[in-house]
């Protein structure tokens, strides 16, 4: 039923534009490859073994970013020019990488008590260390994201000479690398420490539903569930997008993955190439901030705050729900406003059948949650859910994740078991986090400047003061410092920048930490959807032969209506509502009816900015009712009485006068 049916060159340049998020890795063969692949292997099964045995802290993120070098320099090569060669400066800079973390690790206590007055040897080690990660960062994410963390370290060196309110105490090198890499909070710090525990296993998570067929499970049930009518395709890419948000990880993946299915269902039904490339990439957006997986970013928002993961799980449910249904109203418009023919699609199975035959998936992507409500850690649950995964998928032979002939003895054991997906799995859970985690090693260089120079509180006082002690400036202001540093960087780096200059000041003005923090992983999520780094509406572009910029302000109108959602929750505290309170312990003494107030307002909005945005709502808008739905939007966004009266009174009149041009619009469509 789900064929793929995107031609060779097209593909070419899809997996172009997701080696672009991913990273461009080498393609080797032979021993190489094995080697790669076993040591990849062996570092998904340490950190297994970490998540369910006691590994010291240290020890852990030290052996953690000494294997993520070695196999960035290993698998990703210098320059284009040398792919798929291993040249021995990467066999140089693999070795030294590992080299650095034995001598960390081999320092002990000592090494640890002279951070503030390193000797020489530290020094030298720890520059290598600090240049050997700008070069990961380098050849994993490009030199937009290795400038920015340059200019951070120059602000540590150099900051005494900047003018107030910039300037600092300066610092010289031996005590800038002496933090950075002999303490915990430089390198070794937060953005390390959940690469190494929470991102790492959602990634081997994601790796074992994907080679146990659960990705192509979740698209055929979306298909079968959905299809049938003229919005039944559009209602599909919702869907399955939601869905293969846990397997893929990835906006662009994702994108990619429904697209290459659903893109011609999409041109039958009557979607403007460009539209359907925006309504394909909006949904690959989506994906990053579902649960029960989200995005890299919200493991960090867990560990800055403090929280419980499953707290993090419960603030992002209301606005991913917002999410969806802006996307849901805008399908079925695309309906009347394109209207679109009813074509029946043939699905082989029904979703009743393929439920029948593969259950168990769907229990693999709760078992986290549902793991976490028994008490369990996030580490220990996605543990358990993996093996799970692991298990489950034993049920069947098309499934199974060691084949069922490696155990009647018709395959070689080492042979069977090299070729198994479960191999595979657990070296794609490596592999797929080594861009991840050199952006979070990256990071840590800016966070750790931040930290020791308290440039965190000198830029919220300076955005403070430009907005004159005005939330809602102050708030505009922090949507546009993330959007800006989204441009240019990925969505973890982007979350971990802004969280340590740009939340302070909303929490100065006091908006609670977690909806501060909520604040800016929603807006950070949009650098997947805004240039220069839309990779997924140039991805979406690619499958519906589209134009790149126009499929991006497309995949900004359908992601629009949602985008003044985090406003909701920052500019009063009856908005925090829309995160559930932030937590199980708050929740529990809430008032519901306040929650359910404003979760209702903020539904409406988003039905009258859906409207607004396409020109169409029951029948085709005029321009004064385009106008009108988009204030009103806006108006139920703000919370506050005055603001949801003149929203609720703009909808009220477009929806009569769309009504009377509907009844009037009957006889002649007779």
């Amino acid at each position: 039923m789900t064929e793929n049916v995107i031609d060779h060159e097209t593909q070419a340049q899809l997996d172009a534009f997701i080696k672009q998020e991913e990273g461009d890795s080498n393609d080797y063969k032979g021993m190489l490859a094995k080697f790669i692949t076993l040591v990849a292997v062996g570092m998904s099964l340490f950190h297994l073994y970490a998540a369910y045995s006691i590994v010291p802290t240290q020890q852990l993120r030290v052996i953690h970013v000494g294997l993520v070098l070695f196999l960035v320099f290993l698998s990703f090569p210098i320059a284009a020019k040398f792919k798929n060669r291993l040249m021995w400066w990467d066999v140089l800079f693999a070795i030294g990488s590992a080299a650095i973390a034995y001598y960390i690790l081999s320092g002990g206590d000592d090494f640890s008590d002279r951070n503030t007055a390193p000797n020489t040897t530290d020094i030298m080690v720890g520059l290598g260390l600090i240049l050997l990660i700008l070069e990961s960062v380098r050849r994993t994410n490009g030199m937009i994201l290795v400038g920015v963390t340059s200019l951070f370290l120059a602000y540590a060196l150099f900051g005494n000479y900047l003018p107030a309110p910039w300037t600092h105490k300066g610092y010289d090198l031996g005590r800038l690398v002496g933090y950075m890499y002999m303490t915990l909070e430089g390198i070794y710090g937060t953005a390390v420490d959940v690469s190494a525990t929470l991102i790492i296993l959602f990634t081997i998570f994601g790796a074992f539903l994907q080679f146990t067929g659960a990705g192509k499970f979740f698209i055929d049930f979306s298909f079968a569930a959905m299809g049938g009518k003229s919005s039944g395709v559009g209602r599909t890419i919702v869907l399955s997008s939601f869905l293969m948000g846990g397997p893929s990880g990835s906006g662009v993946a994702t994108t990619v993955t429904v697209g290459s299915v659903a893109a011609p269902m999409l041109e039958k039904v009557g979607y403007e190439k460009n539209a359907a490339g925006g309504l394909l990439a909006a949904g690959g957006l989506g994906a990053i901030i579902s649960p029960p997986v989200l995005g890299a970013a919200a493991f960090l928002i867990a560990d800055f705050l403090k929280i419980s993961y499953l707290d993090v799980l419960l603030m992002a449910t209301i606005p991913t729900i917002l999410f969806y249904l802006g996307l849901f109203v805008m399908v079925e418009i695309d309906v009347r406003k394109y209207g679109m023919k009813n074509i029946h699609f043939e699905a082989t199975e029904t979703a009743w059948q393929l439920t029948k035959k593969y259950w168990f998936h769907f229990f693999s992507l709760i078992s986290i949650v549902v793991f976490m409500l028994f008490g369990f850690s996030p580490v220990m649950s996605v543990f358990w859910a993996t093996i799970v995964s692991a298990f489950s998928s034993m049920l069947r032979e098309d499934t199974a994740i060691i084949p069922w002939a490696w155990f009647k003895g018709k395959e070689p054991i080492l042979g069977g078991l090299y070729n198994s997906n479960l191999t595979k799995a657990l070296a794609s859970g490596s592999t797929g986090v080594l861009a991840i985690a050199a952006t979070c090693a990256g990071a840590g260089l800016i966070v750790g400047t931040v930290t020791l120079t308290g440039l965190g509180l000198k830029f919220s006082s300076i955005v403070i003061q430009y907005a004159g002690g005005s939330l809602l400036l102050t708030t505009i202001f922090t949507a546009l410092v993330v959007w800006v540093v989204g441009l240019a960087v990925p969505v973890t780096a982007s979350y971990i920048i802004c969280a340590v200059i740009a939340a302070p000041a909303l929490i100065n003005l006091g908006v609670p930490a977690f909806a501060a923090h909520m604040f800016i992983f929603y807006y950070a999520v949009l650098s997947e959807v805004s240039p220069p780094t839309a990779l997924s509406p140039f991805a979406a572009a690619a499958i519906c032969k589209g134009n790149p910029y126009k499929t991006t302000l497309q995949t900004w109108k359908y992601v629009a209506p949602a985008i003044l959602v985090p406003f909701m929750f920052v500019l009063d505290k009856s908005g925090t509502g829309l995160l559930l309170m932030g937590s199980m312990d708050a929740l529990a003494q809430a008032d519901w009816m306040q929650i359910a107030w404003t979760s209702f307002t903020a539904v409406v909005g988003i039905i009258c900015l859906a409207g607004g945005l396409q020109g169409w709502f029951i029948e085709k808008t005029r321009v004064y009712e385009r106008i009108v739905m988009v204030i009103s939007g806006v108006a139920l966004a703000y919370p506050a009485t005055e603001a949801d009266l003149i929203g609720f009174i703009g909808f009220g009149l477009v929806l009569v006068t769309q009504t009377i041009a509907h009844l009037r619009s009957k006889p002649t469509a007779a």
